[in-house]
């Protein structure tokens, strides 16, 4: 299971398989009712909120006492340094020799760093860094 936290959300919503969603239609005055959406154009602006969202939230993870433990919303100095080296097109295995770090240590942190921006390829990785501030691009002079 994956979890994340946002400081506010536009509206509750349940996303299921991306073939179901379910909106509250609720009113102070009113019995509690829900809008069910199945496959159209509103369940596809519905699940792009939802992706949206949980985009820009923070991963949540439980610690040994099951307590919540939020993950940092950033990357330390060394993931920048080895997503500054991968952005620069070295290898993993270049980056690892550059910064003295073990190969598995270098594809860790590449994880990690996929996990704090919310993507699975590391070109994904790239756009959410610049996007993030994590990087930034030189001008030439």
């Amino acid at each position: 299971e994956r979890v994340r936290m946002a400081d506010r959300v536009p509206t509750k919503l349940v996303v299921a398989d991306r073939s179901l969603a379910m909106v509250p239609l609720t009113s102070h005055s009113a019995e509690p009712a829900a809008l069910v959406v199945h496959a159209s154009g509103l369940l596809e602006l519905l699940a792009g909120l939802f992706e949206s969202v949980w985009r820009e939230a923070l991963p949540l993870r439980l610690n040994t006492d099951g307590a919540a433990e939020e993950v940092p919303d950033g990357p330390d100095g060394t993931d920048l340094e080895v997503l500054s080296l991968l952005l620069a097109g070295l290898t993993d295995a270049s980056v690892a020799k550059q910064l003295d770090l073990g190969l598995r240590t270098v594809q860790r942190r590449v994880k990690r760093l996929m996990e704090l921006a919310g993507v699975t390829t590391r070109l994904q990785l790239g756009w959410h860094a610049y996007e993030r501030g994590w990087v930034t691009r030189g001008r030439p002079d």
